[in-house]
């Protein structure tokens, strides 16, 4: 699993002309199965995000953002493996190795 912590590096005004096509890009990274969850930092200075699957494909969708393309956050990518989780959330967990 991966926690992506977008930063913003350019003034509020341009993220704002990109945000209707990054939540077009976040739905669709959505409805792929890659992501789980997703929301903005307070103070608004980027996001988060928490993603499953392989580092490989999430950084392939990353330089996808309509951010990334237009030259507007940084991502820094953290993996972890989950080993306890709040009830409801077992699913995250991830499944012991023999």
């Amino acid at each position: 699993m991966f926690i992506v912590s977008l930063s913003y590096i350019a003034p509020l005004e341009e993220i704002d002309a990109q945000l209707e096509h990054h939540v077009l890009w976040l739905k669709q990274c959505y409805a792929d199965g890659l992501f789980l969850a997703s929301g903005r930092k307070e103070p608004r200075t980027g996001g988060i995000i928490l993603a499953t699957g392989e580092r490989q494909r999430l950084q392939q969708q990353l330089a996808q953002d309509p951010f990334a393309v237009a030259g507007l956050a940084r991502y820094d990518i953290t993996e972890f493996h989950p080993s306890m989780t709040a009830a409801g959330l077992e699913a995250l967990q991830d499944s012991p190795t023999a």
